[in-house]
């Protein structure tokens, strides 16, 4: 993996783990995505796996070719149970608060 595709994507991770931190820290969520997102908590830490796989996807482009494939493997499979976990958070029951942030 060259470093100007690995740098973006780990800024990328950095900026989305912040998101995650608030969801599941406050309960607040991005406003593209407050209409769809039933339980901030949950939603936040789907939003956090799906960062650390991010990162770890990145540390394992760089590594020898041995490991390469058996770690993106890896960083894909927490990829998939991070985004199960952001559906759930979009899915689970409970009512929405009117006037809020949510």
């Amino acid at each position: 993996m060259t470093p100007y595709i690995a740098v973006p994507l780990v800024l990328f991770a950095l900026f989305y783990a912040a998101s995650d931190v608030a969801a599941i820290a406050r309960g607040w969520v991005l406003p593209m995505n407050r209409r769809h997102v039933r339980v901030p908590r949950i939603y936040g830490w789907g939003q956090l796996m799906v960062a650390f796989a991010l990162c770890w996807q990145t540390a394992f482009g760089f590594s020898a070719s041995g490991t390469r494939a058996s770690g993106t493997l890896i960083g894909s499979a927490i990829l998939l149970a991070g985004l199960i976990v952001m559906a759930v958070g979009q899915c689970a029951g409970g009512k929405r608060k009117r006037g809020g942030t949510l």
